[in-house]
């Protein structure tokens, strides 16, 4: 091997090294938060309030981090970004300790907090990848992101898991936040863009200029609207699954992690396979087949009325997610122009991810008064209905815009 060979050969690792350690930490807090809020407050309204306080500043951080990630590059943003995030855990876990009736709203603090820095994390992979990949390696470069992505739901709540039974929940707090080091640290070696000025007197109209470029950009829209609708759903459940797991069903803590790092594991078990599967049908009928077992798997959850149907209807759903993601992720940065990049990203995650503190809400003003599957029903056809009728003219919008570009129509990991 030659030494450019072993340079980008150690690039990659890092870089995807620095992803899964980032995405381990954030599923460790996914696991350990939500459980302290529930067990400490046995109310169902304080998880659907801690969701959406957690969704929220992150939106309106979205089109900033994207600015950011244009004027300084990803790899820097990232490392700022994680270590940051690593010090506001270290000071959670000894104001938790201290001040022990408190613990709630410190932790809703501190999920705001994290909140603002997930927007930096996420416009930092997306600026990088496109400097990883090359040509037709783009799909390729895209499933390894979302493959450390996956894995890390795997890993990181069954380490939680583990050593919750040793150590505490809290405690897991401090190993997320070494885990965000250790991230940070991993990106060292990664390429980044040469840092651009950033005028204070731009940033109006840079922001102006993202909306207009994706407002403008009629596929990237209608996927946006598409992801606002299987977020909500999602949403909903995401928030409230610590309460149906728990709560509803009666089952342990160990439950809740298993059935989250299961999820992963089949997730990402379809993923691994993505590229034989891409040898026989287009990226397009892999978003379909996504979206398909996504509604399925939706509408089995709300029908659900014990632990072991909803598990399995919650890893259909995931493994569906993890499908379709190929579709939403390789397609929306070949429709944007690279340049503009973390621009229109920022705007896009904002539409995106709105869906998330509206379903926190949701939970949390209906989750206490009515069954909270009902709504996941609901909210699954709606999904599967119109929601339908979108993704057909998604596709339609992208194929007429992508045509001159082949699709590529096998990868390899």
């Amino acid at each position: 091997m030659s030494e450019e060979q072993h340079r980008v050969t150690k690039r990659s690792y890092g870089f995807a090294t620095g992803i899964l350690f980032g995405m381990v930490a954030e599923q460790t807090v996914l696991f350990a938060v939500p459980l302290m809020i529930y067990q400490s407050t046995r109310d169902i309204r304080f998880s659907g309030y801690a969701f959406a306080l957690e969704w929220l500043p992150a939106l309106l951080a979205y089109p900033f981090a994207g600015l950011l990630a244009d004027a300084i590059g990803g790899r820097r943003l990232f490392m700022s970004a994680n270590i940051a995030r690593a010090i506001c855990l270290a000071l959670a876990v000894p104001l938790c300790l201290a001040i022990p009736s408190m613990t709630v709203w410190v932790l809703m603090a501190c999920g705001v907090v994290l909140s603002i820095l997930m927007a930096p994390i996420r416009m930092s992979v997306e600026k990088t990848v496109p400097l990883m990949a090359a040509g037709d390696d783009l799909p390729r470069w895209q499933s390894l992101v979302q493959n450390m992505e996956l894995l890390s739901m795997v890993l990181g709540p069954a380490l939680a898991a583990f050593l919750a039974y040793y150590i505490g929940k809290l405690p897991l707090l401090g190993v997320a936040a070494a885990a965000l080091l250790i991230a940070a640290w991993c990106w060292r070696s990664v390429p980044t863009t040469v840092r651009a000025p950033l005028p204070l007197n731009r940033v109006g109209a840079d922001l102006k200029l993202g909306w207009q470029l994706l407002l403008a950009n009629r596929p990237v829209r209608l996927l946006a609207s598409l992801n606002f609708s299987i977020n909500l759903a999602f949403a909903v459940t995401l928030s409230a699954n610590a309460f149906i797991i728990t709560g509803t069903f009666g089952a342990s803590d160990s439950v809740f992690g298993l059935v989250n790092a299961a999820a992963g594991g089949l997730a990402l078990l379809n993923l691994l396979l993505i590229p034989r599967l891409l040898r026989s049908m287009t990226v397009y009928q892999l978003g379909a087949l996504g979206f398909s077992l996504l509604c399925g798997g939706l509408l089995a959850m709300g029908l659900s009325s014990s632990v072991a149907l909803y598990a399995p209807a919650f890893l259909v759903a995931m493994a569906g997610v993890a499908l379709f993601n190929v579709f939403n992720r390789t397609q929306r940065v070949r429709a944007i122009n690279p340049s503009h990049l973390g621009k229109v990203m920022g705007p896009f995650y904002l539409l995106n991810l709105l869906s998330y503190p509206l379903g926190g809400i949701l939970t949390a003003s209906l989750g206490h008064s009515m069954d909270v599957r009902q709504l996941v029903l609901l909210l699954a056809i709606v999904l599967a209905l119109p929601g339908s009728a979108l993704l057909w003219l998604t596709f339609r919008r992208f194929r007429e815009k992508l045509e001159p570009i082949p699709l590529l129509r096998e990868a390899s990991l």
